[in-house]
């Protein structure tokens, strides 16, 4: 890996060339679990590391509004581009110091949506059955895997600001994806405003996408941290071999 890792960065750093597709992220629940980074390591593509602070990295399971997806610069793309998402994922590091993360698997509620990223990408999308609702000051995210069965109740209460959160910027102001597609390992920048985060209450957890993403040590543990945000607008640029 090289010496040089890139800075954590609430900033987002501009990417060359065109926009490949924006979106929003909205009413995001991020719940994060701490573990060694032995854990995660076989499980990354080539040329991609575990990324470290404080002696440990981390699992996120984060449930989520996708609004208003569309191609390029253009306009949202009507129903298919708005739809609920929960995706586990990792922290990740690549051979060239860029940080990112490793999606271990997404769950969405449009099936073209799943099966679209699925061929363009290679990502581990799979259709899912979700429900989401914000009321009384307690958000609920449901999912259940239409193949599997695979189940995911999380309900949490935001609450007070994140500021100067070390760790929340670790985990939060990631700029990049990597993904193994076809033999190579890809880096896909991304762009977005600073995450206007809060702390948060777990009302409930009962998941079993976790440990169907391969941590089923987790089962039954409550997580480490627990935030909420009311989301971002995001730009994605194009696909890029990660380790030129």
């Amino acid at each position: 890996m090289s010496a040089s890792v890139e800075p954590v960065s609430v900033r987002a750093p501009e990417y060359s060339g065109p926009t490949m597709m924006r979106q929003s992220w909205r009413d995001a629940g991020f719940l994060h679990w701490a573990v060694e980074p032995a854990e995660v390591a076989p499980l990354l593509p080539r040329g991609v590391h575990p990324d470290v602070i404080g002696g440990v990295t981390y699992v996120g399971l984060v449930p989520f509004r996708m609004v208003r997806a569309g191609v390029a610069r253009g306009p949202a793309v009507p129903w298919l581009g708005t739809f609920l998402e929960t995706n586990v994922r990792l922290y990740t590091v690549d051979d060239t110091g860029r940080r990112g993360i490793v999606f271990r698997s997404l769950d969405a509620s449009r099936l073209a949506v799943v099966l679209g990223a699925q061929a363009a990408f290679g990502l581990p999308y799979r259709w899912a059955r979700m429900s989401f609702r914000y009321a009384d000051g307690e958000v609920v995210y449901r999912a259940t895997t239409r193949t599997g069965g695979h189940r995911s109740v999380v309900a949490l209460r935001p609450g007070a600001p994140v500021e100067g959160d070390p760790v929340a910027d670790f985990l939060t102001a990631r700029w990049g994806l990597h993904e193994d597609h076809a033999g190579v390992t890809w880096y896909v920048p991304n762009v977005h405003e600073p995450w206007p985060l809060r702390r948060a209450e777990l009302i409930a957890c009962d998941d079993e996408l976790v440990a169907a993403a391969g941590f089923p040590g987790l089962a039954g543990r409550a997580p480490d941290l627990v935030h909420f945000s009311p989301g971002v607008t995001v730009r994605f640029g194009f696909p890029r071999p990660a380790l030129r």
